[in-house]
């Protein structure tokens, strides 16, 4: 019985340190589960605030590119306009002699005389022509630029030659050798023009230079 008692008391010592090791073992296995989910939840906000942010960037790279493809609609739009407004420039830059001769070919006729009625005829023809010609181009938004008795600008006026005129202010446009012409705005081609000048006022020679010209002294001197 005694070895019996021995023997009890040896397993219950046995299972006792048992006991506490596996106490020992679930903490720590505690405190490690503890630590994989601070880990664990540390990676998830990381991974979260980088989502973010590049949640960020990606916004602002669409805001950036439907900027881009406004700017290149308005862009679009507005050469598709000057396109078909200035398309035609070309031609109608060239057309513009034609014209120019027609009218000194009116200019040239004289007014005065009796014409023929067949002549009358004629010329009323190209009058219409030419009022017709001139309607066209205001049609296409070519227009006449008026140059006479207006300030000189050099953004629509060319200057051919300078005319000494008192009646009127220095840098006014008094002559017109060539029309010029515009284009909804923009300059098709520069009117060639006269500009006045005040005239250049004349020195009187002096008394002793005239007396040494005239011809008379000479005369005296010699005899």
């Amino acid at each position: 019985m005694v070895e019996k008692k021995q023997e009890d008391t040896q397993q219950e010592e046995i299972k006792e340190p048992n006991s506490e090791n596996i106490e020992n073992e679930e903490d720590n296995n505690d405190s490690q589960e503890n630590t994989d989910t601070e880990e664990t939840n540390e990676d998830e906000n990381t991974e979260e605030d980088s989502l973010e942010k590049e949640i960020e960037t990606l916004k602002e790279e669409k805001i950036r590119l439907l900027a881009e493809m406004e700017n290149l609609r308005k862009r679009f739009e507005r050469e598709k306009v000057e396109t078909i407004k200035f398309g035609s420039i070309n031609l109608a830059r060239d057309i513009l002699s034609p014209g120019d001769n027609l009218e000194r070919a009116l200019d040239a006729i004289p007014e005065d005389e009796n014409h023929p009625e067949s002549i009358k005829n004629l010329i009323d023809g190209l009058k219409m022509v030419l009022k017709e010609y001139k309607s066209t181009l205001e049609k296409h938004g070519v227009k006449k630029i008026e140059s006479l008795n207006q300030k000189f600008d050099h953004n629509f006026h060319q200057a051919m030659m300078e005319v000494e005129n008192n009646d009127v202010e220095e840098g006014t446009v008094v002559q017109e050798v060539q029309s010029g012409y515009t284009m909804h705005d923009r300059l098709l081609r520069a009117a060639m023009v006269g500009v006045s000048k005040k005239p250049v006022a004349k020195t009187e020679e002096p008394e002793e230079e005239k007396e040494e010209d005239n011809p008379e002294n000479e005369s005296k001197e010699k005899s």
